[in-house]
């Protein structure tokens, strides 16, 4: 044998056989006890083993789980991350045409505002135009009786170098 078993001692492999050549006789007690203890001792390790062997592969198996659950949690808060970048770019696309339609909004109702300020402005001067252009006409109408006036008042100032007016006496006399 090497001197690697039980520690390299070979004293140890000596004692080890002699106790179970004489089923532990030498040390005073009975064989049988031995041997059962014994048994009892390397089942009681196997049981051990096993249970360590089934933790481990537990432990071992619980290790892999968890490297799968946080992988798939990491590929989901990714997942999410994405969506939620996605989310955010089509509200800021969103609100951008929203502020550029109400931007256009705004400056065809200044313009409306201006056509309809130049509109109320072109109506009123209209409106004036209108009144002077009425006035001139009546200046004209004006005119015209005004000359109309003198110039019958002249006509009958010459007819009346012409004609003697009569009496207002003889005027009324002539009525009945």
């Amino acid at each position: 044998m090497n001197e690697s078993i039980l520690g390299g001692g070979w004293l140890a492999v000596i004692v080890i056989i002699v106790v179970l050549m004489f089923g532990g006789r030498l040390f005073g007690g009975d064989a049988g006890r031995t041997e059962a203890a014994i048994n009892a001792a390397v089942n009681n390790q196997s049981t051990q083993n096993g249970i360590r062997d089934v933790l481990l592969s537990s432990a071992n198996n619980n290790y892999e789980t968890a490297q799968l659950v946080t992988q798939q949690t990491m590929t989901l808060m990714e997942q999410n991350n994405a969506n939620q970048i996605n989310v955010l770019q089509g509200f800021n696309a969103m609100n951008l045409a929203n502020a550029n339609a109400f931007a256009e909004i705004r400056q065809q109702m200044a313009a409306l505002g201006y056509q309809m300020q130049s509109c109320c402005c072109e109506i009123k001067t209209q409106m004036l135009q209108n009144r002077l252009d009425e006035a001139e006409r009546r200046n004209v109408v004006l005119d015209g009786q005004i000359s109309n006036y003198n110039q019958t008042q002249t006509l009958l100032g010459t007819l009346g170098r012409w004609v003697a007016n009569p009496p207002v006496a003889e005027a009324a006399a002539a009525a009945y």
